[in-house]
């Protein structure tokens, strides 16, 4: 069992959700966003979705995408990210997930990336654009490395998706709330619940609901639903506005510490 696996696990026993939030790799920079990770950690991040930069991110909204263009524009790549993992690793255990597009790990070498982010310290990788019906390889390897494979579900995913979903995914399933990119939204999809639900029955997993997830008072609804809750564009969005800012670390453990209490608080 690793991290992940381990996590979802205890929180399980205590009865709570995970707070799972993702920042970009690379951006501001390398250094600082190693930094980044440590500060979510102390915030109370259960999870890290560590986001690979890619030239084109088909699944991700405006913020995000522009993160990656400078993370990519300062030298970030695939090596590098886990090269970065290796060294949060000489200052923390806290799981982390790389949330990436297929291309990079293709031009890298599902093997070779399997192996040298699994020695690294990685515990999970969510391949966005990389369904689980033409995945039988990439699982292999990932599963031979002992990392796990986040697979993403969405609105539109039949009854028989979800349940070849469950058998593919292990540590969670990411259940894209809404249709379209990922992006701060003024309200919660409609019929979540019902959702979330279907989805637990049919995959037979922990159920992380991300894509529009922005302030505490939406990460609190989210955490009485499901088994985790993700937050992206809103993070993000503080590195990019503050980026410059020698607070720049404060801040952002502030404002995920507010989503992680929500995320907690007893209903």
């Amino acid at each position: 069992m690793n991290r992940i696996e381990a996590r979802f696990q205890s929180l399980k026993a205590q009865g709570v959700s995970a707070f799972i939030p993702y920042i970009t790799a690379g951006d501001p920079d390398m250094e600082q966003s190693a930094q980044l990770v440590l500060a979510l950690e102390r915030a109370g991040a259960d999870v890290i979705e560590f986001g690979v930069p890619f030239s084109d991110p088909v699944g991700d909204g405006i913020v995000i995408q522009e993160a990656a263009q400078r993370a990519l524009q300062r030298g970030a790549s695939l090596r590098k990210v886990i090269n970065t993992v290796r060294a949060i690793r000489q200052q923390s255990q806290v799981p982390l997930l790389l949330f990436s597009y297929f291309n990079p790990i293709l031009a890298y070498g599902i093997e070779a990336f399997a192996r040298d982010a699994a020695e690294a310290g990685v515990d999970g990788v969510l391949c966005v654009d990389l369904p689980p019906d033409e995945a039988d390889d990439y699982k292999a390897a990932l599963d031979g490395a002992g990392l796990c494979t986040v697979f993403l579900t969405a609105p539109t995913s039949s009854d028989d998706r979800l349940r070849l979903i469950g058998e593919k995914c292990s540590g969670f399933v990411y259940y894209v709330s809404r249709l379209g990119v990922t992006g701060e939204q003024v309200a919660l999809a409609e019929g979540l619940k019902q959702s979330v639900t279907r989805i637990q029955r049919l995959t037979g997993k922990p159920v992380a609901v991300g894509f529009g997830i922005s302030t505490p008072e939406q990460a609190a609804a989210v955490a009485g639903l499901a088994e985790g809750v993700v937050v992206g564009s809103a993070i993000v969005r503080v590195v990019a506005q503050h980026a410059e800012n020698p607070a720049l670390l404060e801040t952002v453990e502030a404002f995920a510490k507010s989503l992680a209490d929500a995320v907690k608080r007893t209903p």
